[in-house]
């Protein structure tokens, strides 16, 4: 997939040098600097466009961009100055849950449980199995793309860094997202199916040039935590968290798609994860988040802290898409270039 389009000066700079250049620019790290300054990190076009290309390095790449910047230190030192504002409000979001529910008496997997249970935002999957048109439902998939299209990649990261139990449950629930060995049952090719069914373009990375900052900010915290040890547990956790709150949504997709009377190609990916993750339920709190704070409980933190940053960010994500469609608007960003 090529670059996407700029979205402010810093990705208008950066993404100049990485197609032009042998290196980043001066010029470039001081608008990094600039745009790390911003009040709203995790809502901010600029910074999590710039976030989502230094991360696509590790991934698939881009045909215009030499593949040696995936290592090159200034881009490195480029996407700590990022990354230190992204994680910043990653706290804000976050910690406000962690405090609420981190007890060393209890066990992880009820404090799991019980954050779950908290999260009383708006329900997007009501919303998409009860009221949602074609259109709605387009721009829905649209927008999960950005994430769905890789699935299960950013989460994989943590593989090699666990050990035990922990990575023998990590590897059980992935094993599924890859579709067994099966490259047509894989979770990232039945979604593709999905959009097949509305006449979307399922080519990875297609709509990242319409998904917004909010949207953008859900993946980017995958990939931040895969990409850094000290994030192990917060891997995990987040991983935890998409899967308990997975099964009653899924259903409710699927039972929205069959409203609209779509057919098994559309439904397939929801009614499998209804399935699938009704296990990887139990397997994710129990075995892979309980072994792994049985064994180093000083990561507890770190894991609730991943769990609380999948659930705040889906939910303000979801939250900005029914309020878009509430007013009448498209929950998708005007597709817009960036001039000078």
């Amino acid at each position: 997939m090529p670059l996407p389009t700029p979205r402010g000066p810093l990705s208008e700079a950066l993404f100049s040098d990485l197609t032009t250049g042998t290196t980043i620019s001066p010029a470039t790290l001081a608008l990094a600097d600039q745009a790390a300054a911003t009040p709203v990190p995790l809502a901010d076009d600029d910074l999590q466009i710039a976030l989502y290309v230094c991360y696509e390095l590790h991934y698939r790449g881009f045909p215009e961009v030499d593949d040696r910047f995936e290592w090159d230190p200034t881009l490195l030192g480029l996407r700590a100055v990022l990354e230190d504002a992204f994680e910043t409000g990653l706290h804000t979001a976050a910690d406000p849950w962690v405090r609420s529910f981190v007890d060393p008496a209890d066990s992880v997997d009820r404090q799991l449980a019980a954050m779950v249970a908290a999260d009383d935002g708006p329900s997007m999957s009501e919303h998409m199995a009860k009221r949602a048109d074609e259109t709605q439902w387009a721009e829905f998939l649209t927008l999960r793309s950005v994430y769905h299209l890789k699935e299960a990649d950013p989460h994989t990261w943590v593989i090699p860094r666990l050990d035990g139990r922990a990575k023998a449950a990590v590897v059980e629930i992935q094993a599924d997202e890859y579709g067994g060995g099966s490259d047509v049952r894989m979770h990232s090719a039945l979604f593709a199916r999905v959009m097949g069914a509305f006449g979307l373009d399922a080519t990875h990375g297609a709509h990242v040039d319409v998904a917004p900052a909010e949207q953008l900010a859900t993946l980017n915290a995958m990939s931040f935590f895969g990409l850094h040890r000290r994030h192990r547990a917060a891997t995990v956790g987040h991983l935890a968290a998409l899967e308990m709150t997975s099964t009653v949504p899924s259903r409710r997709y699927a039972s929205g798609l069959r409203r609209l009377g779509k057919g098994e190609d559309a439904t397939l990916f929801y009614d499998e994860h209804v399935e699938a993750d009704a296990v990887h339920e139990q397997v994710a709190s129990v075995d892979m988040c309980g072994s792994l704070v049985a064994d180093d409980e000083p990561l507890r933190a770190d894991l609730l802290f991943g769990a609380a940053v999948a659930l705040e960010l889906e939910a303000r994500a979801g939250a900005l898409a029914l309020q878009e469609w509430t007013a009448g608007r498209s929950a998708l960003r005007a597709r817009a270039a960036v001039h000078a």
